[in-house]
């Protein structure tokens, strides 16, 4: 079991009962930045995805809260927390974290400011926390209506974003590498609104539309490759079994077209093609099939 520090317990829950205050939901950390409680489920055979329903604490940031009475119940469930996270998304503040990391030899705050030039905005004066190893946290507020996703590197090497489901380490964390601190000046700010340039930068991009082919087009494209398959000797009766069943469904001008090339690319000709086609239509015909 982890070494209790009694001292960084209490002083982890008063930071974040003065946290909560502000309308930031918080939960308990251990000194690996994790949250102090593990969950319920850990030793269940098939755990069913819990969220917080089962009523028992330790499923991370879903036990997220501003209340003082379970705050300080979730702290008296993890007497060895040295820190607490602040959750991300959620009202009133719909907190975006952006975390400059200094690992790696990444220069993240200047590829930051590279994105700001680059997209056209600025970032405005906001809470900013440091970190232990020499990063940044710039806390940021989102739109209600938006949902931030959570991101490693993905804006640039060394830029992290914690967005809805993620939580950022509040200051007054003691962690195993030291304490996280509000950087001077910083403290009393509320969290700056997000530029709506950066902001369509964290979402994810959208995804093209591909139209579900209808039924018909799924037909057409299967007759042009029954077509296709033709041996010599089978391409020209291929051809015209293809182009009867196409316009007896009421495709056949529509894939006129790509039966003469399937055909041409079998071996016939595009005159003897188009001939096979006008006799499957003729032969399709309503007067056609009236005789």
């Amino acid at each position: 079991m982890a070494t209790i520090d009694r001292r960084a317990t209490t002083l982890a829950l008063a930071h974040a009962l003065s946290a909560a205050e502000r309308g930031l939901a918080v939960i308990p950390l251990s000194r690996t930045k994790l949250p102090a409680l593990r969950s319920p489920h850990r030793d269940d055979p098939d755990p069913l995805p819990c969220h917080g329903e089962c009523g028992r604490f330790g499923h991370g940031v879903y036990d997220a809260s501003t209340d003082p009475r379970r705050i300080r119940e979730l702290f008296a469930a993890a007497p060895w927390a040295t820190g607490y996270g602040i959750a991300c998304g959620l009202h009133p503040h719909h907190l975006i974290g952006v975390d400059l990391d200094t690992k790696s030899g990444t220069d993240s705050s200047t590829a930051l400011r590279e994105l700001a030039l680059r997209h056209l905005f600025t970032i405005p004066d906001t809470v900013v926390v440091l970190t232990p190893s020499g990063g940044r946290h710039l806390w940021l507020s989102g739109p209600p209506d938006v949902v931030v996703p959570n991101s490693a590197s993905r804006l640039a090497p060394g830029i992290d974003i914690r967005g809805a489901g993620g939580y950022l380490v509040g200051p007054g964390s003691r962690t195993a590498h030291g304490v996280y601190e509000t950087a001077p000046g910083t403290s009393r700010l509320a969290p700056a609104p997000c530029p709506s340039e950066l902001l369509r930068l964290l979402l994810p991009h959208p995804r093209a539309h591909h139209p579900t082919p209808s039924a018909a087009e799924r037909q057409g494209q299967g007759l042009v490759q029954f077509v296709l398959a033709a041996h010599e000797g089978q391409r020209n009766t291929r051809l015209f079994w293809a182009a009867c069943r196409a316009h007896e469904n009421g495709i056949g001008p529509q894939l006129t077209t790509q039966l003469v090339q399937a055909a041409v690319r079998t071996g016939l000709t595009e005159r003897e093609a188009r001939s096979t086609i006008a006799s499957a239509a003729r032969m399709t015909a309503p007067t056609a099939r009236r005789h």
